[in-house]
């Protein structure tokens, strides 16, 4: 029996990306991306400081997105049950 994956995020069932996390690790990156923004938003408010804003929240998504990518199920597009 092959050892089961150790993913933090599943794949979706239906498109193509990741769905919501599966272990304790892939919640807290979650939360992480969400308090930075959140952060981002009190400290550098977007109607005074937009390419900023803009620029964190581009950064923030690329790092989720990269995380995603390394502890993720390997992304496909998916029909539904297959």
């Amino acid at each position: 029996m092959p050892p089961i994956p150790d993913y933090w995020f599943p794949a979706k069932r239906h498109g193509w990306g990741w769905g919501l996390p599966i272990r304790w690790q892939g919640w807290a990156i979650l939360i992480a991306y969400f308090a930075l923004i959140g952060a981002t938003a009190r400290f550098a408010p977007p109607d005074h400081h937009r390419s900023t804003f803009i620029l964190l929240v581009v950064l923030y998504s690329v790092v989720l997105l990269f995380v995603c990518w390394l502890k993720g199920e390997p992304p496909r597009w998916r029909w539904g049950d297959d």
